[in-house]
């Protein structure tokens, strides 16, 4: 069996023991996270999500990937360049089970983004 998971802008097609690099979780190596905008799920097709589906993975690591180089150049009188480099920072997920049910109350934590879990406790640091 295998499931449609939705996470960072991207779609996975995983199945139990799939290892997975996906954009930066907020979550450390050896935690556990849930995902919850499940697209498909064996043979269940959502309108847009199956709900109460999820599956959930294991954190491994987080990594950075592979160094990507923009050149910029500008003609003529100028002389003008800039070089930029930039390694996009993921985490790498070990699959662990698909749940067709009950995902919700699991006592696994949902997989939230770092840049959304930031954003989170910046404002809950200005409400105090």
């Amino acid at each position: 069996m295998f499931a449609v998971l939705k996470t960072g802008g991207k779609q996975y097609r995983v199945q139990p023991g799939d290892v997975l690099r996906v954009e930066k979780l907020a979550a450390e190596a050896g935690d556990k996270v849930r995902f919850d905008e499940i697209l498909m799920i064996g043979s269940t097709i959502g309108a847009p999500l199956v709900s109460g589906a999820g599956v959930v993975a294991e954190v491994i690591d987080t990594i950075k990937a592979d160094k990507v180089i923009t050149f910029h150049k500008r003609r003529r009188k100028h002389s003008s360049q800039r070089t930029r480099g930039h390694r996009q920072q993921l985490t790498l997920l070990r699959v662990t089970e698909l749940l067709e049910t009950g995902a919700d109350t699991s006592d696994v934590k949902a997989a939230i983004g770092a840049r959304a879990a930031g954003r989170a406790a910046a404002t809950t640091a200005q409400e105090i």
